[in-house]
């Protein structure tokens, strides 16, 4: 089964927006994630309706953070993407006659609620620039690494 990926896109997209300027072009970051600006474009226009970014067009157009990175939860990405399936499995028959397939259907469709709810508080705790920090930290790991101390 394929994978939806536009909440990890949508994210990286907003994580870079941040670094690379005010205005940012669906080209730049389609060349940026190796996707088609069509591609880009389609993702961004969810966030430019739930007022996270904002559009120009024309000569000099493209995107721009409406809010800042740390106003916005992981929780408001993923609505403003149309809230895509969270997991991949689910029942076999939405309404069987089979008594043991109800009893299978009524464990997973508890079991995928929890974790769905549990998953959707961390997506609403966690701020974009959460994960900005986080990449922070990453890169300054990276640097020290690379940086071999002298004998």
């Amino acid at each position: 089964m394929r994978r939806d990926s536009r909440l990890s896109v949508a994210l990286h997209v907003l994580l870079h927006m941040e670094d690379m300027g005010p205005v940012v072009t669906s080209e730049a970051m389609g060349r940026l994630l190796k996707a088609n600006p069509v591609v880009v474009r389609r993702t961004m226009a969810g966030l430019r309706e739930a007022g996270i970014l904002t559009s120009v067009k024309g000569h000099g157009g493209g995107w721009s953070l409406a809010r800042t990175l740390d106003t916005v939860t992981l929780g408001d990405v993923y609505e403003a993407l149309g809230t895509p399936g969270l997991f991949s499995i689910g029942p076999h028959d939405e309404s069987p006659g089979c008594l043991v397939e109800q009893a299978v259907n009524d464990a997973l469709g508890k079991a995928l609620d929890q974790a769905a709810a549990l998953l959707m508080q961390h997506l609403r705790s966690t701020s974009v620039a959460d994960l900005g920090r986080g990449v922070r930290r990453r890169h300054a790991r990276a640097a020290k690494r690379r940086v071999k101390p002298r004998a």
